[in-house]
């Protein structure tokens, strides 16, 4: 429990001191946000959930797909 604590104390006390690095972090943030949740919802819909209404209709059609010879 010591260690972690300290290791804690380690990470805090660097972060509050941190002057150019507390903007990275910001930009990194923002950054990830953007991709995981703004992209996400207008480039990759869940076009599975709108033209299926169960779950084993959705799953019937990517094995259909998948099985699909060319």
């Amino acid at each position: 429990m010591l260690l972690i604590r300290r290791i804690l104390n380690f990470y805090i006390d660097g972060f509050k001191s941190m002057t150019v690095g507390k903007r990275l972090w910001i930009i990194i943030l923002i950054k990830l946000f953007i991709i995981f949740f703004v992209l996400r919802l207008f480039f990759f819909p869940d076009i599975l959930k709108s033209k299926f209404d169960t779950d084993k209709e959705r799953g019937d059609y990517v094995i259909e797909q998948l099985t699909k010879e060319k």
